[in-house]
């Protein structure tokens, strides 16, 4: 029997996952009364990672957001994934919004990540490497509760716990 058992928790976004809500979402667009006559656009660039939205005004951009965020709640791939640019004025008084997706964790958000899974007080220990976390106990009921911690906390990204043994 091991004497340590372990996990990692990590943010990973399935692109295909991704790609396939952003596809329902311009098809919803096409199909809808509202969108009628508009310039409205969603826009995916698989390379950059980012979601282009174009409307003609807030309220349409409001729907649009409404639109692809419902998807991705479909599509099982967490809205915590979008990060959302400053609106910027575009052609002919439209206005265009930029949806980054984050996958991976950042330095910051690891760090962040370890401060609070050691502020809980769960006898574990952690280790960054690289854009994962690494959370190691000899007991499988510590583990267990850092997971239910963290399920219960808010944290700014979506987190999935793999590899545990």
């Amino acid at each position: 029997m091991a004497d340590k058992f372990s996990f990692d928790i990590v943010s990973e976004v399935n692109m295909m996952e991704v790609e396939n809500a952003v596809n329902q979402a311009q098809k919803e667009l096409a199909n809808r009364f509202d969108f009628k006559g508009s310039k409205s656009s969603i826009e995916f660039n698989k390379n950059d990672k980012k979601i282009t939205l174009v409307a003609d005004d807030d309220f349409k951009m409001k729907a649009l957001k409404d639109i692809l965020e419902g998807r991705f709640a479909k599509r099982g791939v967490s809205i915590k994934s979008l990060n959302y640019k400053s609106q910027e004025k575009a052609f002919e008084g439209y206005i265009r919004q930029v949806a980054e997706i984050i996958s991976g964790l950042p330095s910051d958000k690891t760090k962040e990540l370890v401060k609070l899974i050691k502020d809980s007080k769960i006898k574990v220990q952690i280790q960054i490497d690289g854009s994962k976390v690494k959370v190691v106990s000899p007991k499988k009921d510590d583990l267990q509760q850092v997971i239910t911690y963290l399920k219960g906390t808010f944290f700014s990204l979506p987190l999935q716990f793999t590899n545990y043994r």
